[in-house]
């Protein structure tokens, strides 16, 4: 009970706090300089135009993360892939990896249409943008974890003369999973921002439609309330995917640093 209330006080209580606290200057600020309502709506608007859609909201929301966990997924099969390449070959590492940066420096807007159409209006479009939005993270952490191995483990498996498999398998793989996941936490969040950034070049249609839809159809109409109630579903959809790929994380350290103090007290 004790950690519990401790836990409460020193995690969770600080960021409620200052949600209040912005949310009561929110409150303050449109009754002190009478804002119009189609410009920043007060918290209570925005409260009850999410109760009034919340079925729409939570169709819109589960339509966006669907979106952004396959773009997430497939950024990390494919960016790992790339890392395990690139680590083989520094050859193709350095034919490759600066066009990989391209996808870091162009505007996700700018390119986002001709995604589009390539990959086809809905679904498959919105992957598509998340995917490359996303991608780049992975690419950098992977590439960094399985070429930035001691030198002297790598002598250690040359001496015992250990393959190219079992060098990357063994060493360079394991030395690259808290890189992985620090990828992974920079990458789940930008692929939330390319989804929504897809939909709102993409859409999904009259019957089906993400978050990103919502807000530019819902800001066209000047309906404020609900546009800023669509805008706090993406982020908290943001906050609740990253507190998940954060906990697996956090288990996979936790189980990768238990497995490698095993291996060295054994090796010793």
């Amino acid at each position: 009970m004790t950690r519990t209330c401790q836990w409460l006080f020193e995690v969770a209580m600080p960021p409620m706090a200052f949600f209040a606290l912005v949310v009561a200057i929110w409150q303050a600020a449109t009754m002190f300089w009478n804002i119009p309502v189609y410009l920043v709506p007060a918290p209570g608007r925005v409260l009850l135009a999410a109760g009034e859609h919340a079925g729409e909201l939570a169709s819109a929301t589960w339509l966006t993360a669907s979106g952004a966990l396959c773009g997430f997924a497939l950024s990390l099969v494919a960016g790992t892939a790339l890392g395990l390449i690139f680590a083989q070959s520094r050859m193709i590492q350095r034919s490759v990896y600066p066009y990989a940066i391209f996808l870091q420096t162009v505007p996700i807007v700018a390119i986002a249409p001709v995604v589009i159409m390539w990959f086809g209006n809905g679904f498959g479009g919105v992957v598509a943008v998340s995917f490359i939005l996303s991608l780049f993270p992975i690419i950098t952490n992977a590439t960094a974890g399985l070429t930035t191995v001691a030198q002297h483990l790598v002598e250690l498996f040359e001496i015992h003369n250990a393959t190219r498999a079992q060098e990357l398998f063994k060493l360079r793989l394991p030395n690259a999973v808290p890189h992985l996941v620090t990828g992974a936490k920079i990458s789940c969040g930008l692929s939330v921002i390319g989804a929504i950034v897809g939909e709102i070049s993409a859409g999904f249609g009259t019957q089906s439609f993400g978050l990103g839809y919502l807000i530019t159809m819902t800001s066209g109409k000047l309906d404020t309330a609900y546009a800023f109630a669509a805008v706090l579903s993406s982020t908290v959809l943001s906050i609740a995917i990253f507190a998940a790929v954060n906990t697996i994380g956090a288990t996979i350290l936790t189980r990768w640093h238990i497995g490698s103090t095993r291996s060295s007290t054994a090796n010793h």
